[in-house]
């Protein structure tokens, strides 16, 4: 199973995006997957207020989790791992437009008659998807340019 077919299964399981991105990829990373699950709970949905999108933030952890630094005073980590978040938020909001979820999906999903349209439209599964596979599409793009 490729990542992309594991993280879009998770997603399909319930899991929100940030739980399905980073869920491909953490345990290759040495995080399992209770502990990465957890950790990206809080995240879907562009953190409960429509902000950057859960696929987003779940791809910056598994980024940060192989590319991070985590030593005192790292100048050249800190500027590393900002070279590889920046490329991929470049690369995901050329291809989507936004970064943001309540841009991704037209709606703001912490306004309740918002959220309520978006259920109706069904777009967390129409659209989150596409979102969650360009996530992990870009992430491994970005993790093989070292």
């Amino acid at each position: 199973m490729t990542k992309n077919e594991n993280a879009l299964e998770l997603f399909a399981c319930g899991y929100n995006c940030a739980q399905s991105v980073l869920g491909a990829f953490c345990e290759e990373l040495g995080v399992n997957k209770e502990t990465a699950f957890k950790i990206a709970s809080g995240f879907g949905g562009g953190m409960r207020q429509g902000e950057v999108c859960g696929a987003v933030t779940g791809a910056l952890m598994a980024i940060g989790l192989k590319e991070g630094f985590y030593e005192e005073g790292d100048v050249t980590g800190k500027a590393h791992i900002a070279e590889k978040i920046i490329a991929f938020e470049s690369m995901f909001e050329e291809k989507n437009g936004s970064i943001l979820c309540k841009t991704l999906l037209g709606y703001n999903p912490s306004i309740e008659s918002d959220l309520k349209i978006i259920k109706e439209k069904g777009l967390f599964t129409s659209l989150c998807p596409k979102f969650i596979d360009d996530g992990v599409l870009m992430t491994e793009k970005v993790l093989l340019n070292r």
